[in-house]
């Protein structure tokens, strides 16, 4: 899928591809989409999980499609003819979602999307991660990693790895780390503490990660309080990309070691992640891999 999403890396902008489902307005981040294709006829899966629709076969792979008017309680199609499947990857997993139509893609500043209110977004179960408004017309950005991971858990954060690093000596080193989603923020705090780690700082954006160390360089306090920062890139306000460019733009935070930890690591994420001077970039269902990292640069900083 062509679009020009991202061309110049840290700019705190994405695109969006707004669609349909039920009558309402949804979106996707673009760097999710890999191709857009017209509904056709599946193969069901046999015992499959509920919200499956069924499966087909391209290009040497099975992928499988997910129907998202069940996942977010709208009423299906009974003619599904002129709907849409979008074809995904992000924590290295290919997956489609059965839309009732594509209405088109806007390029938007993450300052522009609202995360939700806790009357619209309860952590445990709600779908949605962001709100935006789109000349009068409010498109709610949904949670594509939570509905995979109600099917299948273990492709998201899988604690695992961390819990066979249990009983090793605590890491008093101080981590401060942005996620927007309150339950992988809680995944990733528990993850971390079972590895060791008992200083940590979790915060919900890039944004408020880049006031608090505001905060610490006006104080004198940075070293004392930041050891490592660890950010996603998809985040209202301000995204890890953004995150990332202003710590290495200032000069006296530009050493501090970032990892991104995000479900959209892919080869185009990698290289904008390398251009910005990320230490480490881990996909969320790399966990064990992700706790490996943080201590080679921590020990690297001490060194």
């Amino acid at each position: 899928m062509e679009t020009n999403i991202l061309l110049e890396s840290g700019t705190n902008e994405l695109e969006i591809l707004e669609f349909q489902v039920g009558g309402n307005y949804y979106g996707i981040n673009v760097a999710k989409i890999r191709e857009i294709l017209t509904w056709h006829e599946l193969t069901p899966i046999p015992n499959g999980h509920p919200n499956l629709e069924g499966a087909f076969s391209t290009r040497g792979e099975t992928i499988s499609i997910v129907n998202l008017a069940k996942c977010i309680g709208m009423q299906e199609r009974t003619e599904p003819k002129e709907d849409m499947f979008l074809i995904t990857n992000f924590n290295g997993l290919n997956a489609g979602f059965h839309v009732h139509g594509v209405v088109g893609i806007h390029r938007v500043n993450w300052s522009r999307i609202i995360k939700p209110d806790s009357m619209v977004n309860r952590a445990s179960q709600s779908v949605a991660t962001g709100i935006v408004n789109f000349d009068g017309k409010l498109v709610i950005l949904l949670d594509f990693e939570k509905i995979i991971a109600d099917i299948t858990p273990e492709v998201g954060i899988n604690l695992s790895e961390a819990e066979k690093l249990e009983g090793r000596e605590k890491c008093t080193a101080p981590i401060i780390y942005a996620e927007d989603s309150q339950l992988l923020s809680t995944l990733i705090y528990d993850g971390l503490t079972k590895a060791g780690y008992v200083n940590l700082m979790p915060t919900n954006n890039g944004l408020e990660l880049w006031e608090i160390l505001q905060k610490y360089k006006k104080e004198g306090t940075l070293k004392e309080n930041v050891a490592c920062v660890v950010t996603d890139i998809e985040m209202p306000q301000m995204d890890g990309h953004r995150l990332l460019r202003l710590i290495r733009s200032d000069p006296y935070l530009k050493d501090i070691p970032v990892i991104i930890f995000s479900s959209l690591i892919n080869e185009e994420m990698k290289r904008k992640g390398e251009q910005l001077g990320a230490n480490a970039q881990l996909s969320k269902n790399e966990f064990g891999e992700f706790i490996r990292q943080l201590d080679q640069v921590l020990r690297d900083n001490v060194n």
